[in-house]
C-alpha cells in the first residue's frame, strides 16, 4: 500500500501500526502539506454491509468531538473498496509500550495520565459516544506527554458485528467490563471499568487478571475479584488504591456513574493521596412517609386479618422466588455455553491445522504479525532486489495450500526485498583522477568525466562530484565527477617593448601577466640597451603567461670605446654609475614555501645590487596573483662580479640571494 495515493489526496508513506480491525498508515496530505495517520478497514470486514454502514457512521460521529486529549479524526472515504478514516497523526508511541518500556509508573505521573484520559471519556460521552475498547494501546502519549485517545466511534462500531470474533476480542479481553464478558447491556460506566483497569497496570505494571486463554480472563472479570493494587505496589496511596476499586466494582451500579464524578476523586486525590473514597451507593430502603392514625380496635382487627394471611404471601413469595432462580440459572448457563462456543470452538477448530496461502508480495511485517497469531514462527532472509520495493516478500519456504498442524512447531522463511543496492559516494574531492575513478569502480558505480577550470584545486585532481560525496544512490548509478583542468588562462594584451632597457621590459611584462622569452644577443648585454624589436608585437593578445622574446641594440664595452681613461671615470654618462661593464643574465625561481599564508594577491618588491656599481636597482615592483607563483626573476651579474638580490613579499623580506 505505500505510496497509493487515496482520495486524489492522501499518499501512504509507511505503516506505522496495526490490529485485529485495521491497518495504520503514515501519509502526507497532499492538499494541506502536512502528516495525517489514515486507519484502513481490513478486507476481511469490507464484505459486511453493515459493519461497513456502522463504521462510517460512528467514525462521522467521532469527527464531531473536539478536545485536546482525543485524536481528530478528518475525513472518511472509500475507494476501490478500501474503506478508510483520516485522522491526527501523532509522534509518539502507546501507553501499552510506555508501561512496557518503563514498567510502573510514579502514582502522580498515572493519576495525571488517567485525568487525561477521563477528561477525553468525559466529553465523548456528553456526545452519547460510548468507547467500548479504552485500553492502553489506544491511547497515544506524544513526546511532550500529552495523552491522545484513539479509536472513538470504531469501537462501538466493531461491537455489534464483532462480539464472538476471537481474533477481534482477543486483544481487549484483559481491559473488558464484566458486561462486556457477559455480552450484556453496555454503557458509560463500562467505559469507566476499563479505565479503572489500565490505571491499575500504570500502577502496577501488570493487569488484574490474567489466564492462558481469553475465556479464563473473560470469567475472571466476572467472578474473581482484583487483588488490591496497594498490596503489589506500597507506595501507592490509599486514596488512589480506592479509587482503582471503584472504578472496577463488578456492579455497574457500584462503580462511577459519569466520567465527571471519576475526574472529580481524581484531582482530589492529587491534593489529598490518602482521602479514603467509599463507594456511597447504598440506597435509603424506608424513606419517610405519612401515616394515618390507626384505633386500638382497628389495630386488633387488622393484626389478625395480617396472621392469617401472612403464611399464604410466603408461600407464594417462595414460590416466585423458586421459579426466578431456576430461569437465572437457565439464563446463566446458556450465556455462558453461548460465549464459550462462540469463543472457545473457533480457537480449537483453528488450533488443529493451518492452511498457508500466498503470501508473495505482501509487507512481511504484516505476513509477520498474521502469522504469529497462530504461533508460526517467521524468519525472513533481506536480498536486494531492482525491481521490488523495500519489505515485500519475494518468495517462501512452504508453498501455498500446504496445510500446517499447529501442535507442533512450524516455521516459515521469506526471502524478503530489501530494495534496491544503495551504495554511499565517497568523498574524492582533491583525489587524483585514476584514483578516484577506481574507487567509483569498486563501489558499483558508472563514471561520467566532465573538465573544467579551478583556481584552487591542482590541474588533473577531483573539484566535486554529482551526486554529492556521502549521498546513498542505486549500484550502478552514473557518477559525473569534475575534474581540474588547472586556472582558466586569461588574455592579456603584450605591451610595447620597443625602446626599452632590460629592466624596464621585464617590468612590464610581469605587470601584464608575461614572461621573457629568447633574448637576442645571447648571454652578455649591457644595462643601458634598448630593445629593438619584439615576438608578438605590442598591442597582440595572447594567453596569460605567454613568453614574449626581445632583440637588442648591440653597444660596445666602454674600454672599447674611445675618448677618455677606463678608470678616470670620464665618459660616464650622467647616470652617475661607475665602471659599468658587460654583464650576464642568470635565471631564479621565486618559489613560495606557505601559500596558505598570503592571500590571493601578493604584493611583490625584488632589488638587486650589482658588485660593479653597489646600488640598488629594482627589478620588480608589483603585485601578483598566487598562482602565478613560481616567479621567473632575471638577474643581472657582472663578469668577475656578484649581484646580491631582495625579494619582499607583502612589504616584509622574504629571501636574500647572491649570484
Amino acid at each position: 500500500m505505500e505510496g497509493r495515493i487515496l482520495g486524489n489526496r492522501y499518499e501512504l508513506i509507511e505503516k506505522i501500526g496495526g490490529g485485529g480491525m485495521a491497518v495504520v498508515y503514515k501519509a502526507r496530505c497532499r492538499l494541506l502539506n502536512r502528516y495525517v495517520a489514515v486507519k484502513i478497514l481490513r478486507t476481511e470486514f469490507t464484505n459486511d454491509e453493515e459493519f461497513v454502514k456502522r463504521f462510517r457512521i460512528e467514525a462521522q460521529a467521532a469527527a464531531s468531538l473536539s478536545h485536546p486529549n482525543i485524536v481528530s479524526i478528518y475525513d472518511v472515504g472509500e475507494e476501490d473498496g478500501i474503506h478508510y478514516i483520516v485522522m491526527e497523526y501523532i509522534d509518539g508511541i502507546t501507553l501499552k509500550q510506555y508501561i512496557a518500556k518503563k514498567g510502573a509508573l510514579p502514582w502522580r505521573e498515572a493519576v495525571n495520565i488517567t485525568i487525561q484520559i477521563c477528561s477525553a471519556i468525559e466529553q465523548a460521552h456528553r456526545k452519547h459516544i460510548v468507547h467500548r475498547d479504552i485500553k492502553p494501546h489506544n491511547i497515544l502519549l506524544t513526546r511532550d506527554g500529552i495523552a491522545k485517545v484513539t479509536d472513538f466511534g470504531i469501537a462501538r462500531a466493531a461491537s455489534s458485528s464483532t462480539i464472538t470474533m476471537v481474533g477481534n476480542t482477543i486483544g481487549s479481553v484483559h481491559y473488558f467490563s464484566p458486561e462486556q464478558a457477559r455480552g450484556g447491556y453496555i454503557d458509560e460506566k463500562s467505559d469507566l471499568y476499563s479505565l479503572g483497569i489500565a490505571l491499575y497496570e500504570m500502577l502496577t505494571g501488570r493487569v488484574p487478571f490474567e489466564s492462558d486463554t481469553p475465556v479464563a480472563v473473560a470469567l475472571m472479570h466476572i467472578q474473581s475479584k482484583a487483588r488490591p493494587p496497594v498490596e503489589i505496589n506500597s507506595d501507592i496511596p490509599q486514596g488512589v488504591n480506592d479509587i482503582v476499586m471503584k472504578a472496577i466494582e463488578k456492579e455497574q451500579s457500584k462503580r462511577y456513574q459519569s466520567a465527571s464524578d471519576m475526574l472529580s476523586d481524581l484531582y482530589r486525590v492529587l491534593k489529598e493521596p490518602d482521602l479514603r473514597f467509599i463507594n456511597s451507593s447504598i440506597e435509603e430502603d424506608f424513606p419517610t412517609r405519612k401515616v394515618e392514625v390507626i384505633r386500638s380496635d382497628d389495630l386488633i382487627e387488622k393484626e389478625e386479618r395480617g396472621i392469617n394471611s401472612k403464611s399464604l404471601k410466603e408461600k407464594k413469595r417462595d414460590r416466585i422466588t423458586t421459579w426466578l432462580a431456576v430461569i437465572t440459572s437457565l439464563i446463566i448457563i446458556f450465556i455462558f455455553g453461548y460465549v464459550g462456543y462462540s469463543i472457545v470452538m473457533p480457537s480449537i477448530a483453528t488450533e488443529k491445522e493451518f492452511t498457508v496461502d500466498n503470501y508473495v508480495g505482501r509487507n512481511f511485517d504484516e505476513v509477520k504479525e498474521e502469522l504469529e497469531k497462530y504461533n508460526i514462527n517467521v524468519k525472513g532472509k533481506r536480498v536486494y532486489d531492482e525491481n521490488k520495493p523495500k519489505g515485500v516478500i519475494i518468495s517462501q519456504s512452504i508453498t501455498a495450500g500446504q496445510k500446517l498442524k499447529l501442535s507442533e512447531q512450524n516455521t516459515i522463511e521469506f526471502e524478503v526485498s530489501d530494495g534496491p543496492k544503495m551504495v554511499k559516494v565517497p568523498e574524492l574531492k582533491n583525489a587524483e583522477s585514476r584514483l578516484a575513478e577506481a574507487e567509483l569502480r569498486q563501489q558499483g558505480l558508472n563514471i561520467k568525466i566532465v573538465e573544467e577550470f579551478s583556481d584552487s584545486i591542482a590541474n588533473g585532481h577531483v573539484i566535486r562530484t554529482e551526486p554529492v560525496a556521502g549521498e546513498e544512490v542505486k549500484a550502478g548509478t552514473v557518477v559525473t565527477v569534475y575534474i581540474s583542468k588547472g586556472p582558466e588562462l586569461k588574455k592579456v594584451t603584450v605591451p610595447d617593448l620597443i625602446g626599452k632597457t632590460r629592466a624596464e621590459a621585464q617590468q612590464l611584462l610581469v605587470a601584464s601577466g608575461l614572461t621573457i622569452g629568447k633574448i637576442e644577443p645571447a648571454d652578455v648585454i649591457n644595462d643601458v640597451a634598448k630593445i629593438i624589436k619584439q615576438v608578438p608585437a605590442a598591442n597582440t593578445e595572447v594567453n596569460e603567461g605567454s613568453a614574449v622574446d626581445i632583440t637588442f641594440e648591440t653597444i660596445p664595452d666602454e674600454k672599447d670605446q674611445g675618448g677618455g681613461d677606463q678608470n678616470t671615470g670620464e665618459n660616464q654618462g650622467d647616470s652617475g654609475q661607475t665602471g659599468i661593464g658587460s654583464r650576464k643574465i642568470v635565471t631564479e625561481k621565486i618559489n613560495l614555501d606557505d601559500p596558505d599564508s598570503y592571500g590571493k594577491r601578493i604584493k611583490v618588491h625584488i632589488e638587486a645590487i650589482p658588485s660593479d656599481t653597489g646600488k640598488a636597482e629594482v627589478l620588480l615592483d608589483d603585485t601578483i596573483r598566487k598562482e602565478r607563483f613560481p616567479l621567473t626573476v632575471e638577474i643581472p651579474v657582472p663578469q668577475n662580479g656578484t649581484t646580491k638580490v631582495k625579494v619582499y613579499l607583502d612589504d616584509a623580506l622574504y629571501v636574500q640571494l647572491e649570484r
